[in-house]
């Protein structure tokens, strides 16, 4: 009876065990947090070159982590005071001019406007930034309302093109708020 209690009982600590035996190909590597963990970060750096016979250029970094996009841009070579930054339908920069990016990304077709406006505005429509006497400024911005090549059209910033240009986006003008030159851009792609 003890013999049939011992080998019953070691019987069960092999199963327990299982999970650590490299002849158990289902649990090798991967535990419970792991197997949960959907979490994945993307990172892309954009560079902006200048346009309009300007000197702006600029670098952007782009990261998604957890269902949100981090837009970071560094830019230089600006007049100073108030400029407008925007994405643009294409990551088509090739134009002196930067037309061939396209109008302001706008995938809901809602009116040009402040970004979050309850009467609308487009998803490109990033806004105004100031630029020092140096000619540098920098814009930060986090939103859910973008993703990463996630394939979903009224989100999706991949393929697009960011474009900063010469004045002030005045927020109203439609469609695109006035703001002038395209003076960088660059595109957002793989």
């Amino acid at each position: 009876m003890m013999a049939l209690m011992v080998l019953a009982l070691a019987s069960c600590k092999d199963e327990k065990k299982g999970g650590n035996d490299p002849d158990n190909p289902r649990t090798i590597g991967v535990s419970e947090s792991d197997s949960n963990n959907t979490s994945s970060m993307k990172k892309m750096t954009i560079q902006l070159e200048a346009k309009s016979g300007g000197k702006a250029t600029g670098v952007v970094n782009i990261t998604e982590k957890d269902g949100n996009v981090v837009f970071e841009a560094k830019l230089k070579g600006l007049t100073p005071g108030m400029h407008a930054i925007h994405l643009h339908e294409k990551a088509d920069c090739s134009s002196d001019d930067g037309k061939s990016s396209g109008g302001h990304w706008n995938p809901t077709f809602a009116a040009h406007g402040k970004w979050g406006a309850p009467e609308g505005y487009h998803k490109g429509d990033i806004g105004n930034f100031k630029v020092d006497k140096e000619g540098t400024g920098s814009v930060t911005m986090i939103t859910d309302e973008w993703c990463v090549g996630c394939g979903d059209e009224k989100k999706d910033i991949l393929g697009k093109a960011i474009v900063v240009h010469q004045g002030e986006d005045d927020l109203t003008s439609q469609p695109s708020g006035a703001a002038g030159a395209r003076m960088s851009c660059g595109g957002i792609i793989k």
